[in-house]
């Protein structure tokens, strides 16, 4: 008899120019806008919330701070509900509920109360970003999926922007709350546009709720030197992120600068330049490899800083152009990395990312308005070199590993 020959084996997962690609990247992409839109829908708003609160910009500071703290706080359990009932669902469900949120923030009567609606918000947002990559590792080829969560990140870049120029300009006329009002308004409409145009999931694999599986997945994900030097990475290059956005408002509506708020909202505009850098991070990982667009993105967010120094506005929007791109393409950059590395557990993975994350969101407001406070814009550049001296010392240290690695192997 002769030899039978081997069936070839068709990868169902999606590509780009395949079935159902550009539908699931535009939804994702109008979640990703819808996020970071909720998100940070107050960061352009600071000096105005200062203002009718009568507070210094550290204490205007918590309502971004505790929706980023909610959201890295709710981030893992959320993943882990995940497994267990499916991306789609628990990504609709975290929007559904982060929207209507989002609707009562404008109503709230003081900053405490204020506070605690944008915590909620926060981690009502936490089951968007894990189950977002996981979704995307599980339903699209690996050789996509960098430039698949690229486009991803893009979408938040998108939202970020928008949701703070739109701020800024709405509420130059109406005043904070009518511009809240308005975000809430747009992340509705972005979230009933993406559960209608988000495929259905092919392959995924309902996993257990139990606590146990939790923590020993979660214990294997963080006994992985890769994974916990990828998580530092994201957490310290969104310190950095963090603290220049919170500042950023007070410093150019102060002198020498003194703009009105439209055109300081108009400033975050400067996030486009996230977008492309996301969207193209593939193509640098492919020229550079993984550490060398690490270095790539680190030493353009470096030099950024140090040029936001300066008292010219010019050298100031080139600075958080340059701060910008280095940002988004060093947090594409390691968050695909998380989710190729992981082979087991991916929700919990790419949690365990997003909550280092917006740790250092969290901990780059606070910490970028107090050396503010304490220091002028100088205090938030210097908080902000320390974190881009992190990544790279991290980055030096796992290049190192390698080697050593590659070495024994050698041998």
């Amino acid at each position: 008899m002769g030899a039978v020959s081997a069936v070839p084996v068709v990868d169902s997962r999606m590509a780009p120019g395949g079935p159902g690609y550009r539908r699931m990247s535009f939804a994702l992409f109008l979640a990703g806008v819808a996020t970071f839109a909720l998100l940070y829908s107050t960061q352009a708003l600071l000096p105005l919330i200062s203002g009718e609160f009568g507070v210094a910009a550290s204490d205007a500071s918590w309502t971004v701070a505790a929706a980023t703290g909610g959201l890295a706080l709710f981030v893992l359990p959320m993943s882990a509900v995940s497994e267990r009932y499916g991306r789609r669902t628990v990504m609709t469900a975290s929007l559904a509920v982060a929207v209507t949120v989002g609707l009562l923030v404008p109503l709230a009567p003081s900053l405490p109360v204020l506070v605690a609606l944008r915590a909620l918000q926060g981690a009502a947002l936490a089951g968007l970003p894990a189950s977002a990559t996981a979704y995307l590792a599980e339903e699209v080829r690996p050789k996509a999926l960098v430039t698949a969560i690229g486009l991803f990140v893009a979408g938040n870049s998108v939202g970020g922007m928008s949701g703070r120029v739109i701020t800024g300009w709405v509420a130059q006329e109406w005043g904070w709350r009518v511009a809240l009002g308005v975000i809430g308004a747009i992340a509705v409409a972005c979230a009933v546009a993406f559960r209608l145009l988000l495929p259905a999931p092919k392959h995924f694999a309902a996993g257990s709720l139990k606590p146990r599986v939790l923590v020993r997945t979660v214990r294997e994900h963080l006994s992985n030197p890769l994974m916990c030097r990828l998580y530092a990475i994201g957490a310290l290059f969104m310190t950095v992120f963090g603290g220049v956005y919170t500042v950023i408002g007070y410093r150019l509506t102060e002198a020498p600068f003194g703009l009105p708020q439209g055109i300081v909202g108009s400033i975050f505009l400067v996030y486009l330049v996230g977008t492309v850098s996301a969207s193209t991070a593939g193509r640098l990982v492919g020229r550079l490899g993984r550490r060398g667009a690490l270095y790539a993105a680190g030493a353009t967010t470096a030099s950024g800083l140090v040029l936001s120094l300066a008292d010219s506005l010019a050298l100031v929007l080139l600075g958080l152009v340059l701060i910008t791109g280095g940002f988004f393409a060093g947090h594409a950059v390691a968050s695909s990395a998380v989710s190729k590395t992981a082979t087991e557990g991916r929700a919990q993975a790419s949690a365990l990312y997003q909550s280092a994350y917006y740790i250092g969101s969290s901990a780059g407001s606070t910490v970028g308005a107090i050396a503010f406070h304490a220091g002028g814009w100088g205090g938030t550049v210097s908080v902000g070199l320390l974190a881009v001296l992190g990544v790279v010392t991290i980055t030096v240290l796992g290049t190192r590993a390698a080697r050593a690695r590659q070495r024994v192997l050698v041998a």
